[in-house]
């Protein structure tokens, strides 16, 4: 983890040559949600592999380009599709452009993704406000000696999701009549989707909706010091007595149909942002 630290001040450097502004905000953007980009005043565009140690993004749908200007006068930074475990990518690595933000100077991560929902009273389409997490996925990106200029050996993890951030969101989607629940998002390392038995388990250990990312992100995210919202579209429902296989074509187009519902609700939250 020694290195870290100089990977991402590389990837800064080759950044701030395209654009040189501080962000207030950074953005990963998850399946079928990068049209919040057409609502940034573009500043400047950066594919992932003209990035040193940014990965590639293999994952459908997903851009792989860093798209930087205004959304709502506010500097912020947004991640056209993000890194997964199953790509074969270590967290380190997964998590490299959430250190990037805050070495920019980002105070707030936003993040989002696609996800199957659990709770018998979400439906596909609905979007959850991420209030908590549950690590699964079996690694941690903050294993190994502990770089102190990047955040502290133990983060505390109480509050990963600022309560207040949530609060604003859900105010926000009450406000513009979306319907939003908050809830507990648990991460697996994919690639596969999970058998009614682990359904079963993931539910009766507290998850509402389950996905293969993001907490990866918060996790660099709170041991940086960022503060961070999350959202998740539920995409597909995920109850095993009246489980049926998933379409990844029809994860997609739902992703794209809640699209407009979500951007007004970041939009928002980074209005407030530029308010305060």
């Amino acid at each position: 983890m020694l290195d870290l630290f100089d990977k991402v001040n590389e990837a800064v450097v080759a950044i701030r040559e395209q654009w040189d502004e501080t962000p207030h905000a950074g953005i990963i953007l998850g399946t079928g949600l990068g049209g919040l980009v057409e609502q940034i005043e573009v500043e400047a565009t950066l594919d992932y592999e003209d990035i040193p140690n940014f990965p590639s993004s293999t994952a459908v749908s997903h851009a792989g380009r860093l798209v930087c200007g205004k959304l709502n006068g506010l500097p912020v930074m947004a991640m056209e599709g993000r890194f997964h475990m199953y790509e074969g990518y270590p967290l380190k690595q997964i998590t490299l452009p959430v250190r990037v933000f805050k070495a920019m100077g980002a105070s707030l991560l936003v993040v989002s993704n696609a996800c199957g929902g659990m709770n018998p009273n979400y439906q596909c389409g609905d979007i959850m406000v991420i209030e908590d997490h549950i690590n699964l996925m079996g690694d941690n990106p903050l294993i190994g000696i502990n770089d102190d200029r990047l955040g502290p050996r133990f983060p505390d993890m109480c509050e990963p999701y600022e309560q207040a951030l949530v609060d604003r969101a859900l105010s926000i989607a009450r406000t513009q009549d979306i319907l939003s629940h908050k809830g507990v998002f648990v991460a697996v390392a994919g690639p596969n989707l999970e058998t009614r038995a682990e359904y079963r388990f993931l539910r009766t250990i507290g998850a509402d909706v389950v996905g293969m990312s993001t907490v990866p992100e918060v996790i660099v995210a709170v041991h940086c010091g960022l503060r961070v919202v999350g959202f998740s579209i539920i995409t597909d429902m995920c109850l095993p007595d009246a489980l049926k296989p998933a379409n990844v074509e029809e994860i997609i187009a739902i992703a794209n149909d809640t699209q407009p519902r979500l951007c007004k609700l970041v939009a928002g939250v980074l209005a407030a942002e530029s308010a305060s």
